[in-house]
């Protein structure tokens, strides 16, 4: 049976497996478990997205060491790949991690430098966990950066592909820096076992969870035959609904503000966000100023399941305000809602602990 949702049924789905409606979800791990990824980004223009993720969820509720105790002292959430997620999908990715690298170039350079790998193991199975600026880059063949995103040193780009075979983990940080250890310290002991295909099916329902719903052949939100088949009206293409968030339509709790951070991952799949929300959002960051229309980091607010306005603002460390250069509004914004983003506004300050400036 193939589902016809409303375009508003379909946001109303979203918004709420995204936990971004009325109903706040307890901490952290709650917020990991059902988004399954969150995306680290050290761009603290307001907070880091990681943080500024689990604020737009909790609220007040939410400590920014609360995502520390839990990754490194607690384990019940990792670091893998530039994200935290949580432990249950660890077997899941395992399999996939036994065939990286699948690329021709990566497995030359990995192949090439066997003797550097054996190094780094070696050197945190008898001193780790350690910074990658405490093991020695002893590279066979050096490979030179396209991105500019490396230096000369080779050690941070073996330590992010050992990563990815599933030999070593970052267990903490220090500030931005990484802190690494083997996988046999790092990981539980006698994790789950799935074959190839049972991983990658799981991993599509735990996409399709997050996500709600998902077009059928995404290539943002890959998820397979998970779910049960829908359409959306006035929508194109063919899409996969999770049927637990279906059922549980008619259980609405109402909808909220929430500011998000522009790597806050329901904004993550692009032709989902123009299809279901009408909403054409574009980063602005690595533009030229004198091409930005809405600022460098702009943070869309979202109203129940509307995105109404962009917010332009920064904290300011040196005067210490969340200062607000523009709040650009994108469609007809009645006034209490006005008074509601106000009001989440005046929150975000005062969880960062500073006054708010320039909000006319």
């Amino acid at each position: 049976m193939t589902h016809t949702l409303s375009r508003d049924d379909a946001r109303r789905i979203i918004v709420r497996a995204q936990m971004l409606d009325a109903r706040r979800p307890g901490d952290v791990v709650e917020v990991a478990e059902q988004l399954a990824v969150i995306k680290i980004d050290p761009t603290a223009v307001i907070a880091p997205a990681q943080h500024a993720t689990a604020w737009a969820r909790i609220g007040w509720g939410y400590e920014p060491g609360q995502l520390t105790k839990a990754v490194e002292d607690d384990r019940v959430l990792f670091e893998y790949d530039g994200t935290i997620r949580p432990i249950s999908v660890l077997p899941l990715l395992v399999p996939r991690m036994r065939h990286w690298p699948q690329h021709a170039r990566g497995r030359g350079w990995m192949e090439a430098n066997a003797r550097f790998a054996d190094d780094v193991l070696a050197r945190l199975r008898a001193d780790g966990p350690l910074l990658a600026s405490e093991i020695e880059d002893t590279a066979q063949v050096a490979r030179q950066s396209e991105s500019g995103w490396y230096g000369s040193n080779q050690v941070p780009r073996m330590l992010e592909s050992l990563e990815r075979q599933g030999r070593v983990a970052v267990v903490g940080r220090e500030g931005r820096l990484r802190r690494w250890d083997v996988t046999e310290r790092a990981w539980p002991k006698a994790l789950p076992e799935y074959t190839d295909e049972d991983a990658a099916r799981l991993l599509d329902e735990r996409r399709l969870q997050a996500a709600g719903i998902a077009k059928e052949r995404s290539a943002w939100t890959p998820v397979g035959a998970a779910g049960e088949p829908a359409v959306i009206d006035g929508v194109k293409g063919r899409w996969r609904v999770d049927p637990q968030a279906l059922a549980a339509l008619d259980d609405d709790p109402g909808g909220r503000v929430a500011i998000l951070n522009p790597y806050d991952r329901i904004l993550f799949d692009r032709p989902r966000l123009r299809d279901v929300f009408e909403f054409d959002y574009v980063l602005e960051q690595f533009k030229p100023k004198a091409e930005r229309v809405y600022g460098q980091f702009a943070h869309p607010i979202l109203v129940g399941d509307r995105f109404v306005a962009l917010l332009d603002a920064a904290l300011d460390r040196t005067r210490e305000t969340l200062h607000v250069t523009a709040l650009h509004e994108l469609a007809p914004i009645e006034p209490e809602e006005m008074e509601m983003i106000r009001g989440e506004i005046a929150d975000l300050a005062e969880w960062l602990g500073v006054p708010v400036t320039g909000l006319r």
